[in-house]
Formats: C-alpha cells, sequence, structure tokens
C-alpha cells in the first residue's frame, strides 16, 4: 500500500509541478528522478496527510532517503512504529 501511494504521489507531484520524470523504480535517485526541492518537499507533505505519519518530524534518527526506495522504506518503518 505504501509503495503504491508513494508512486502515485510522485506522478502526482510532477503532473501538478509539470514536471517530467523518468520510468519510475525503487533505484531512482530522488535529486534525478525529474522533481526539484519544493516538488520533494510537496510530495512530503502529501504523504504525511495521506498517511497520517511524519517520519521526519517524529524525533526519531531517520536517514535521508536517496532513492525512491529509500523514502518508500522510511515510511514503511514510520508505519510500523506506529502500529
Amino acid at each position: 500500500m505504501i509503495r503504491s501511494l508513494v508512486y502515485q504521489q510522485v506522478r502526482s507531484v510532477a503532473e501538478q509541478q509539470r514536471k517530467i520524470l523518468p520510468e519510475l523504480n525503487d533505484d531512482v535517485r530522488l535529486i534525478e528522478s525529474g522533481l526539484d526541492s519544493l516538488c520533494i518537499a510537496i510530495l512530503i507533505a502529501n504523504l504525511d496527510d495521506e498517511l497520517d505519519l511524519d517520519p521526519f518530524g517524529s524525533g526519531d534518527d531517520v536517514e535521508i532517503p536517496v532513492t525512491l526506495g529509500d523514502l518508500i522504506r522510511v515510511y514503511e518503518t514510520a508505519a510500523a512504529h506506529a502500529a
């Protein structure tokens, strides 16, 4: 569920901000995804709202995600801890 939501939100933000995406997979580096820093901030805010999670503001020591797969794992880990 989280994986599909992340991919959906990446596509949605890219469309809203008129960005061109490469073919998405877990190995795509966020910095090379076609999304700029504003888009990534919007993506994180959307994911926080959709999942009712805030892994980056939780006070936990969260590594900054480099790839799309890293971002998915951050949210999967936060969801597991919230359960």
